[in-house]
């Protein structure tokens, strides 16, 4: 996952707003930054490239997506050997079913929670 950042003048501003992580059994937690490499991972077309793209090491990009090929039971992301032709990664049918569903999650569950966190955000503003 992308590292922890730290906070900015701009981020008090920000709107409240929820991160979602699902459960889905078996020790496979899906959450904001493993989507977040699967979209630049089809973005980029390369595992090394949405690593650097999200300061992270390629191990541990790669490992990542190991986590979610194995606990998807299905690849979510392939790969192509590099060498003359070059190499690759890209996106399956259900790796991007897992960002579509994700982000729709996401998206429904901040609309839900709307009102609690316009709530909370005057609280903060005093």
């Amino acid at each position: 996952m992308p590292k922890p950042r730290t906070a900015t003048a701009a981020d008090a501003d920000a709107p409240p707003r929820l991160s979602v992580r699902l459960d889905l059994g078996a020790g496979l937690r899906i959450g904001p930054g493993k989507v977040t490499l699967l979209e630049e991972i089809g973005r980029s077309g390369s595992i090394s490239a949405a690593g650097r793209a999200l300061r992270m090491s390629y191990r541990r990009a790669w490992e990542l997506v190991e986590d979610l090929n194995r606990g998807m039971g299905t690849p979510v992301v392939e790969t192509a050997a590099g060498g003359a032709g070059g190499g690759g990664a890209r996106l399956t049918a259900a790796g991007e079913a897992v960002v579509q569903r994700y982000r729709a999650i996401e998206a429904d569950t901040n609309a839900a929670a709307g009102a609690h966190l316009e709530a909370l955000a005057r609280i903060r503003q005093g």
